[in-house]
């Protein structure tokens, strides 16, 4: 296969697990014989810190003509008295639009060794492979009217959904339980919100077309507790932007380290992969970044990007491998058998795996 894989560095650890994903997909290509063509693109604060918007238009150009997207990581803090339009964040709300991606996957799931990195007792987690489907292009993030009052003294955002984009992220979510463990858990705030009434109305309506997938409901309170607690009760998790945000960066902490969460923005022209994690600009060129989450947004994109099962499920069990060989960076817990490494001495290793097995 000949693709083009646009590559959005950013800024604080994203060129530093950029640069490992980079090695993953050059491993790809060279054992599975493809030919990935990588062009590099400026994005958030690095565009910024370049005089130009935080996405630039060459960078939208670029990503538009792509046959899949790779992003590091967006977000500095020096910007944040800046206006919102120019805040790096501002780049990733602006591509999601142009992209038309309203459905995140961010799957989370307890890798075989690493059940005594959580807070949560071994036996908790060590069946935990659960899949959060997050709307996300609507809802608080996007709604309008927003702003900040003139006497700076009040604040107001809107969250607003329609059925249409509720039932097609509520297809996403049922699709994807279909080829999982055929169960939905919808989470909503139903008896407060009136968006999430429509919400629960219309995932009702989509799931009664899939009689072969469980659907439940339960309010986003109830559901943080039971993540927390009983994670391995869920399949596949849907919900809105906000909820989905807060509840897929608990599902991290959940499995051991929010650096081993990738994801998938896909549904619309081009999809977007990245890790889940943050810039975390004080771990900046420390050598300290978890590279596992920017390669399991590889294997995501070789799958849904690309449609290369085989070559995603390599990726996949080069990083299971390195793990059960005790390698680990330092926001996972060291026990007796393992090691601790740097961001490019884990990239390095499982690379080396992926390319000799």
């Amino acid at each position: 296969m000949k693709a083009t894989i646009a590559i959005l560095p950013g800024d604080g650890i994203g060129p530093e697990v950029t640069k490992a994903a980079i090695g993953v997909v050059q491993a790809v290509a060279n054992r599975f014989g493809h030919t990935f063509d990588l062009p590099i693109y400026k994005i958030g604060g690095a565009a910024l810190d370049a005089g130009e918007s935080p996405l630039p238009k060459a960078t939208l150009d670029g990503c538009l003509g792509a046959n899949a997207i790779f992003l590091g990581a967006v977000g500095n803090p020096k910007f944040d008295g800046e206006p919102p339009n120019r805040r790096p964040e501002a780049a990733i709300l602006e591509l999601r639009r142009a992209l038309g991606t309203f459905a995140n996957l961010r799957p989370a799931r307890a890798w075989p060794g690493l059940e005594g990195c959580s807070a949560l007792k071994s036996e908790i987690i060590r069946d935990v492979d659960l899949l959060v489907v997050r709307e996300l292009t609507g809802g608080l993030y996007y709604g309008e009217p927003r702003g900040l009052a003139p006497d700076g003294r009040s604040a107001f955002n809107t969250m607003r959904y329609s059925v249409e984009e509720i039932e097609r992220i509520a297809v996403v979510a049922f699709e994807s339980a279909r080829v999982r463990q055929q169960r939905v858990t919808s989470v909503d705030k139903a008896n407060v919100l009136e968006t999430s009434r429509l919400w629960r109305k219309v995932v009702t309506e989509v799931g009664a077309r899939y009689s072969d997938v469980e659907l439940n409901s339960e309010y986003v309170d109830a559901c943080a507790l039971l993540i927390a607690s009983e994670p391995s009760r869920y399949d596949v998790l849907l919900t809105e932007n906000l909820f989905g945000d807060i509840l897929s960066d608990e599902s991290g902490a959940i499995v051991g380290s929010l650096g081993l969460l990738p994801s998938a923005s896909l549904g619309g022209t081009v999809g977007l992969f990245e890790p889940v994690h943050g810039s975390a600009p004080d771990l900046a060129g420390l050598n300290k970044a978890n590279p596992i989450g920017a390669i399991g947004s590889v294997a995501m994109l070789l799958r849904h990007g690309l449609k290369l099962e085989t070559e995603a499920v390599a990726v996949e069990q080069a990083i299971a491998m390195v793990l059960s060989a005790g390698s680990r960076t330092d926001d996972l817990a060291s026990t007796p058998g393992t090691s601790t490494v740097g961001c490019t001495e884990m990239a390095s290793a499982i690379t080396l795996n992926l390319s000799t097995n």
